[in-house]
């Protein structure tokens, strides 16, 4: 989306909350956000007093008039913050990613409302929610519809000399410190179970640059490499998130877990209002995917989950691969960063790229 705006508008300066992504794309880093994003309810705790640094840092911003626009990405506990301050001092606001205030009820919508001029939704059901609440939403497609396409199985394969014989399972264990450290032992044991006994025949892991994965001898990391290592399972073991779309694109079956702190999972079971925590099945409005969560994602249930998956014939791996085509409609056509960019250019009263 920044790379957009850049390409659309080459003198605009875009000021970001983020990483080397966003740098790369053309935006100047006020603050690297790997150094304050976290996970849960309890594991915010600890991380509030140098975010509200960093909210009273950028409120100052806002009154001062630096900013034409507020472009608040995902990451609801600190942005609705950040949403409001902007709004105060009359910075209109662009919301992408919108938060997931359908899973948890609509306590928190009003209040949502009254800050975001607009919201940019990435998942196609989210802008009928909104509008019950009067909240100027669109959908602008999955920014994984833009993404290069995994290279061909075949060639993939035959890259890293094996065999179409031989069964491959990927996993998939997250991309924060966070969920490796609750999601990498369950999976990786999982994996051992089956190979060991003869349902695989190799392991990749699509593992995370600078990570740590003890005890995985016998398995081949491919750090940052995703696309790869889907194009050469068989079936995947997979944290819930964005990852599972990124496998049902693939068309690769695939069994989705998560864990996360006892008193996040306390609470989210009293909050939730959907039956499913996969992207895979939300989207398809059906279980397309097992869902194995907190103590069920044990190696012994994910190994047992994902046994079916490995082998070839069986009628399971053809049901998968129906929701995924089902879910691939409902996600539409590529484009997302350009309607964001857009949405911005009209909030902030640019004239036409060029």
């Amino acid at each position: 989306m920044a790379a957009a705006l850049r390409e659309r508008h080459p003198g605009i300066t875009i000021e970001a909350l983020g990483g080397p992504h966003l740098a790369a794309a053309g935006a100047a880093i006020r603050f690297p956000m790997e150094r304050y994003t976290v996970l849960g309810f309890a594991e915010v705790l600890r991380a509030i007093p140098a975010h509200w640094r960093m909210l009273r840092i950028l409120e100052r911003g806002f009154r001062a008039g630096r900013y034409d626009l507020a472009l608040p990405i995902d990451y609801p506990g600190f942005n609705l913050r950040l949403a409001e301050a902007a709004r105060r001092h009359g910075v209109p606001v662009l919301y992408y990613i919108a938060p997931k205030h359908w899973a948890s009820g609509t306590r928190l919508t009003p209040r949502f409302g009254k800050v975001v001029n607009r919201v940019a939704c990435i998942v196609p059901f989210e802008p009928g929610f909104f509008s019950r609440f009067g909240i100027a939403a669109e959908y602008v497609g999955h920014p994984l519809l833009d993404q290069p396409s995994p290279p061909a199985r075949e060639d993939a394969r035959r890259a890293l000399a094996i065999p179409d014989r031989a069964r491959v399972l990927a996993l998939f264990p997250g991309s924060r410190r966070q969920e490796i450290a609750r999601l990498w032992v369950p999976f990786r044991d999982a994996a051992r179970r089956l190979r060991d006994g003869g349902r695989c025949d190799r392991v990749f892991v699509a593992a995370m640059p600078g990570m740590e994965y003890p005890g995985s001898e016998g398995f081949q990391l491919l750090p940052a490499q995703s696309g790869l290592v889907l194009s050469l399972a068989d079936a995947a073991i997979v944290k819930s998130g964005t990852a599972t779309l990124e496998a049902a694109l693939a068309g690769v079956p695939m069994v989705v877990a998560y864990r996360v702190h006892p008193v996040t999972a306390w609470l989210a079971r009293r909050l939730m209002r959907v039956s499913w925590v996969s992207l895979v099945n939300l989207i398809a409005g059906k279980g397309v995917v097992p869902e194995l969560l907190q103590g069920d994602a044990s190696p012994e249930r994910l190994a047992k989950a994902v046994t079916p998956l490995l082998d070839r014939d069986n009628p399971v791996i053809g049901a998968q691969r129906e929701g995924f085509d089902l879910v691939r409609g409902r996600l539409g056509r590529p484009g997302a960063a350009v309607r964001v960019a857009e949405l911005a250019e009209e909030l902030m009263g640019c004239d036409e790229p060029g």
